[in-house]
């Protein structure tokens, strides 16, 4: 075996990347893309029973939580600037500042989610009550799950940060559950809407 052989045995070249965005920054995007087909494909839905079948909306005698969605859709627009305060913090290399910046946002998002679980135990209404009472827990349950896996990863990268993972040349963990995060932000902005 020649020497060039040998070495590439022993270590793998390079992986090669044609695209100037990471190879780990893509594969989120490709993601969220693919979630956007999903929560478009439950708009889809919505559209249909309320444009196409000239449903009211809400259906009576029903009404939406307006106020509680008002105040969850404050939480998570704040909870969006504090991960992008983690984000550029640790790009600078301030670790305390990614440290809180994490620890805010997860609180933040916990607060919505467990104000979205209160509302669904007192909103009045169920699935089995017809075509609004399905599309709104559809939509809202779908967004739900999509806040506790960003949960799920603000935890995991909480826990990295203390821990002392990341720095000002290594931080792409956090970038990348910032992006999904933005993500959720912006897709409860549409299903609020």
């Amino acid at each position: 075996m020649s020497a060039h052989a040998e070495a590439h045995a022993a270590h793998p070249p390079a992986a090669h990347q044609s695209s100037r965005v990471d190879a780990r920054t893509l594969g989120m995007f490709l993601f969220i893309a693919s979630e956007i087909m999903l929560f478009g494909s439950f708009f889809t839905i919505y559209f249909f029973v309320r444009v196409s079948a000239g449903t009211p909306w809400p259906t009576p005698p029903y009404e939406l939580p307006v106020f509680v969605a008002a105040i969850n859709t404050f939480i998570l627009m704040t909870s969006s600037a504090t991960m992008h305060w983690a984000t550029v913090s640790i790009k600078r290399g301030n670790v305390w500042g990614m440290r809180a910046g994490l620890l805010l946002t997860f609180l933040m998002g916990l607060a919505f989610l467990t104000s979205q679980l209160y509302e669904y135990m007192r909103v009045g209404f169920n699935t089995s009550d017809g075509a609004f009472p399905t599309i709104f827990f559809c939509l809202t349950g779908l967004h739900g799950s999509h806040v506790f896996i960003g949960l799920s990863l603000l935890a995991f990268m909480t826990i990295r940060a203390w821990r002392g993972h990341f720095s000002a040349e290594h931080h792409h963990g956090v970038e990348i559950a910032g992006i999904y995060w933005h993500f959720v932000d912006v897709m409860w902005i549409v299903v609020f809407a």
